[in-house]
């Protein structure tokens, strides 16, 4: 095959194939450390493998859960931090998994980038692989394309892709759920991956910068406070389904808040009661909701407010999911219960205090 004298290259067009070889190979041990089993975690292939009968299971029902991280992200490239967004991506996807019973097995990832920088790259995938760890599913796999043109050259976004799996009839949520039920609150870790659209335009407004120290939190800077990563709920979880049975439903509380998740686990037979003095939200949401002049309302439809995760209990065995969760490492909270059906899937006694 013959090139011209002044033929191009594909470098010369923006993709860089060396610097893909060379974050590849900077990824391989960071892949390794999430080895399970069911899967050894080598990549380089051209597919991940996944071996069920390994794990454990005999009978089992896959659940699949894709996401983002969202504009999350554009703090992250501003402020120059990324290596904690790579665990945004995967709790998204696992805290999805695991609020229907299953325990995540596998991820896999895509990034798309202007430019390729395989220290950046590896970064990000570093905290892949600890989002991985935390959730004990193992990273089998990925994409990486540069995309020159359709990215800016500093820009990258990022999905995720996970699959657990659960035996047949363990699934949640469970078709007895009742009047009385509690409603168990467990803690955020923070904004999580869901509202940064206005969290941008609040910053903007106050003209703070990224390096800035938090308002909310003057050890950090606000770049660092706002990044913190979104809390993975799988193993303790897991353990308090598996070891008492008493969990009826999980509902993970993303973009939609409390109004559009909780209703979501629950038949049209009933409604979420939900006492909000009993939620102690952490300050970055009273600090946003000042600095935007943000409706209470609008808090609770954007944000978790403190609570990343509801579990709906028996009420005789609230106590108990609540020791085993707290013993696992989570701070719980009985927010409601269960109450029959009225207008709306969630109802607000008292006020949140932000």
């Amino acid at each position: 095959m013959s090139q011209g004298k002044n033929g191009l290259t594909y470098a010369e067009a923006g993709v860089d194939i060396d610097a893909g070889n060379a974050m590849v190979e900077k990824i391989k041990p960071l892949v390794r450390a999430t080895r399970r089993p069911g899967a050894d975690s080598e990549i380089g292939g051209f597919g991940g493998l996944f071996d069920l009968k390994a794990a454990g299971f005999s009978d089992p029902i896959l659940v699949a859960a894709n996401d983002g991280v969202g504009t999350k992200l554009k703090v992250a490239i501003e402020a120059g931090i990324h290596d904690t967004v790579g665990i945004d991506l995967v709790a998204m996807c696992v805290n999805d998994l695991v609020v229907q019973g299953a325990e995540p097995l596998f991820f896999l990832d895509y990034m798309a980038t202007g430019r390729l920088d395989p220290d950046q790259g590896a970064a990000i995938v570093a905290g892949i692989a600890t989002g991985c760890r935390e959730a004990g599913c193992a990273l089998i796999g990925g994409e990486t394309a540069e995309m020159p043109g359709m990215y800016g050259e500093n820009d990258y976004d990022l999905a995720g892709f996970a699959v657990g799996a659960a035996e047949r009839g363990q699934l949640l949520p469970t078709d007895d759920i009742a009047e009385g039920d509690v409603i168990l609150g467990l803690a955020s870790s923070g904004v999580h991956s869901n509202g940064f659209s206005l969290v941008r335009r609040i910053v903007a407004k106050t003209g703070l910068d990224w390096t800035d120290k938090a308002p909310f939190a003057e050890d950090r800077t606000l770049a660092q406070a706002l990044l913190e990563p979104t809390r993975i709920y799988v193993k303790s979880l897991l353990g308090a389904v598996r070891g008492t049975h008493g969990i009826k439903a999980l509902a993970h509380i993303t973009g939609g808040g409390f109004p559009d998740n909780i209703p979501r686990v629950l038949t049209h037979d009933w409604s979420a009661e939900l006492d909000l003095d009993a939620i102690d939200a952490p300050p970055v949401f009273g600090w946003l909701q000042k600095a935007g002049g943000v409706a209470d309302q609008e808090m609770l439809r954007t944000f978790n407010c403190g609570i990343g995760m509801i579990a709906v209990v028996a009420a005789g065995q609230a106590a108990q999911v609540a020791a085993v969760l707290n013993q696992a490492g989570e701070h719980v909270t009985s927010i409601g219960r269960i109450v029959p059906r009225r207008d709306a899937g969630v109802i607000y006694r008292g006020s949140i205090e932000l």
